[in-house]
Parts: structure tokens; C-alpha cells; sequence
């Protein structure tokens, strides 16, 4: 299951948190974010050691301009409260694990 991020718990759940956390940055009327959707759902149920977490840019829109998402979907990889990796577009699976 993947978390909703907000800026209230962005601190918390990605930045202190103890694993490497994929962040997906879509919204609703995003058909490629759609496509994306399942592909992180799956990586979030199959992958413990890590953190998998969705923000909704329209909802948080702070968030999205705080690490520069332009145009999404966004995915970006944080380990120890840094950016690791980023990636725009949709990805294929085997794509996103190597950016973990």
C-alpha cells in the first residue's frame, strides 16, 4: 500500500524515514500518471525495505514546486532525506528498480 504525502507529513515519512522512499507526483487528469498507478501499487506490495508514497500536486502544490516537478508523473527516489534519483515520464518496472 503506498502512502499519501502531504506537506504535513512529508518530514516525517520521507525525510526521517529509514528507508529509501519512491515518490510518485501525479493528479487526477494525468492519463500517463493513470498508467503509471498500478506499476507503483505493485512495487509498494512487493518491496518491505523500502517506503513507496504518492503526492497529489494539485493537492500539494508546495511540494511539487519545493523539489522543481514540472511535469509529471515525477518519480523521485529519496535515501537519508536526499534526492537520489528522479525520473519524469512514465517508467517501465524493471526502470524504477534501478533507480531504487
Amino acid at each position: 500500500m503506498s502512502l499519501v504525502i502531504t506537506k504535513e507529513n512529508f518530514e516525517s515519512e520521507v525525510l526521517k524515514s529509514d528507508k529509501p522512499v519512491l515518490v510518485d507526483f501525479w493528479a487526477a487528469w494525468c492519463g500517463p500518471c493513470k498508467m503509471l498507478s498500478p506499476v507503483i501499487d505493485e512495487i509498494a506490495e512487493e518491496r518491505s525495505d523500502i517506503k513507496v508514497g504518492k503526492i497529489n500536486v494539485d493537492e500539494q502544490p508546495e511540494l511539487a514546486s519545493q523539489f522543481a516537478v514540472m511535469s509529471i508523473p515525477t518519480l523521485i527516489v529519496f535515501k537519508n532525506g536526499e534526492i537520489a534519483n528522479k525520473a519524469i515520464g512514465v517508467q517501465p518496472k524493471d526502470a524504477i528498480l534501478s533507480m531504487l
